[in-house]
């Protein structure tokens, strides 16, 4: 078997250089914890930037995945097949909402979002053609398509990737008066957010704002869009972050852990009044609600319903913050999250910087990664148990105290 330097080397020489991982090769994963080629045995804290919230391989999603690979993969939206119909009645009872449009990505998702806003406005709102905007905040990540980017303030993102697409406004995340302000315009259709950014680094909004926001669209006849592509799924110790504050989308977002990591699976969900603006050959994807997605997708759920793993993401999230919260050393600076979506800001020592703590964290038997430079984001399966996790706040504080 090939070296952890020799895999790295074969990525470096033969694949496009838009990543930059911390340096360690997986070979396996089970439950909360991943293996190197060498065999060396990790806590995943990154969860797979939260796709992976049921834990890695598990045997109950993995099964469904084998089982259908045997009997039917794709046939393509040209037919029907026998899986389709039965995710579709599953999910939409499960999120309570008329109609769901299967995708693969979250940005595949996202970009199906943006389209049947458009097409919303012009049907049902009455807006005049091409005159559409939607409304998006600072910090915002949706993914990376060349519309995404167009409304991302992250320069990585946006140079020389230009032109961009036009139809956008964007605005202060978590400031309702800066949202009033821009409903004020009548050719908005829609405002699309994360109800916590957490590419930007965990940001948690106010109490209320989500409640807010809700209620301006609503008043100004506009959309509200809710991005749960990485907060969804019981990620934050609800179900969806926006039922922390009893909202309900008129467009909601998923990906990354309908599939618990085993296949790439996303959603976009909303009422007939909505969904049905969108007529055969306007928009789809070939693979998108395939038999081996609809099978996984499934049983993802079902794990997440009966293994409780949003009640175990809220007490472990508020076991894990009041922990590090309570260390007191002067690299954290500040500690923040909900659930199990968690970060913590480190301070600069000795030429030492979030980076350097990742790798020690990975010496020490903890893979996590930074975001923005100084922001490490904490993010475990939401199968850690309590015992598991204390193991892991040891890591941490070991790791820190070492700078």
């Amino acid at each position: 078997m090939k070296t952890s330097a020799e895999y790295i080397s074969l990525e470096d020489k033969y694949g496009a250089h838009n990543y930059h991982p911390l340096p360690v090769v997986l070979a396996k994963g089970e439950g909360v914890f991943v293996w190197d080629v060498e065999g060396k045995k990790y806590y995943d804290f990154l969860s797979s930037y939260s796709a992976v919230n049921q834990g890695h391989c598990h045997p109950r999603i993995v099964s469904a995945l084998k089982q259908q690979a045997d009997v039917l993969t794709l046939t393509s939206r040209a037919f029907h097949n026998d899986t389709l119909g039965d995710y579709e009645k599953y999910i939409t009872n499960y999120f309570g909402f008329d109609k769901v449009l299967p995708m693969n990505t979250g940005a595949e998702a996202v970009e199906t979002a943006l389209k049947l806003c458009r097409k919303w406005s012009y049907q049902q709102k009455g807006l005049a053609a091409d005159t559409a905007k939607i409304i998006v905040c600072d910090g915002n990540f949706h993914g990376r398509t060349t519309t995404i980017i167009s409304f991302s303030n992250d320069p990585d993102a946006r140079k020389e990737f230009g032109p961009y697409t036009p139809g956008f406004v964007n605005i202060p995340y978590n400031d309702l008066d800066a949202l009033k302000e821009a409903l004020k315009d009548e050719t908005i259709a829609g405002f699309m957010v994360e109800p916590i950014q957490g590419e930007a680094g965990v940001f948690v909004p106010d109490e209320g704002y989500l409640k807010g926001a809700k209620e301006l669209c609503k008043e100004a006849g506009v959309l509200f869009i809710a991005d749960e592509v990485q907060t969804g799924i019981a990620r934050t110790g609800k179900l969806l972050a926006v039922d922390h504050e009893d909202v309900k989308a008129d467009i909601l977002i998923l990906g990354k852990a309908i599939s618990g990591g085993v296949f790439p699976v996303s959603a976009v969900l909303a009422d007939d009044e909505i969904m049905m603006c969108i007529k055969p050959g306007e928009h789809g994807s070939t693979f998108g609600g395939n038999p081996l997605a609809n099978k996984v997708a499934v049983e993802a759920l079902n794990v997440v319903k009966e293994e409780k793993l949003s009640e175990n993401a809220d007490r472990l999230g508020k076991i894990l913050r009041s922990e590090l919260a309570n260390f007191e050393n002067d690299m954290i600076t500040l500690v923040r999250g909900k659930g199990l979506l968690n970060a913590i800001v480190i301070k600069p020592k000795n030429g030492k910087e979030a980076w350097d703590v990742c790798l020690k964290l990975r010496d020490n038997g903890l893979l996590a990664k930074p975001t923005h430079g100084d922001i490490i984001r904490f993010a475990p399966p939401l199968v850690i148990t309590e015992q598991q996790l204390m193991e892991c706040v040891q890591i941490i504080k070991k790791t820190i105290l070492s700078f």
